[in-house]
């Protein structure tokens, strides 16, 4: 059994997020989603919401798992018998941060792969923090994410504005 974790803030959960999930789910068995809690971060929705969202948002995809953890991703990975930890490369902005952590995590633990997906070229530009910048602007958002994400944003900070005609 070839377990894979991704981990990630999900904050919330965009589809550029399910694409790279959906890739990895096709090369490993199982995929367990795993979101960060830090506590110098406060994000946008609970740790207990994005469980929920994740949940929602990728109960299509049946081997996967959505979980928390804290702490080190090595440590976490080790926990689970994971053999790769899953990243998402957007643009080349994303490969020098992304690059220096998969070699620490390398150097944390050797049996553990850094496995870089990129997601389908229409989600390149689209991350976490642009939806939460759409959303508080009350811009539609359903383009970007699931229709619970977009219902809990909407939730969070109120209608979207009409469109202009």
């Amino acid at each position: 059994m070839r377990i894979a974790v991704y981990p990630g803030s999900f904050d919330p959960v965009t589809y550029g997020h399910i694409d790279v999930l959906e890739r990895a789910t096709d090369i490993f068995d199982n995929v367990i989603v795993t979101i960060a809690r830090n506590s110098s971060k406060t994000p946008l929705f609970s740790t207990d919401q994005r469980v929920a969202l994740l949940q929602e948002s990728v109960s299509h995809l049946e081997n996967v798992e959505v979980d928390t953890f804290e702490g080190l991703i090595v440590d976490y990975a080790r926990k689970r018998q994971a053999v790769a930890l899953v990243r998402g490369l957007r643009a080349v902005s994303d490969f020098e941060y992304e690059f220096q952590m998969a070699l620490m995590n390398r150097k944390l633990d050797s049996d553990i792969a850094t496995v870089f997906l990129m997601p389908h070229e229409r989600f390149t530009y689209l991350n976490s923090s642009i939806v939460r910048e759409l959303a508080r602007h009350r811009t539609d958002v359903s383009d970007f994410v699931p229709e619970c994400v977009r219902e809990a944003l909407v939730a969070h900070f109120g209608q979207t504005k009409p469109e202009h005609t």
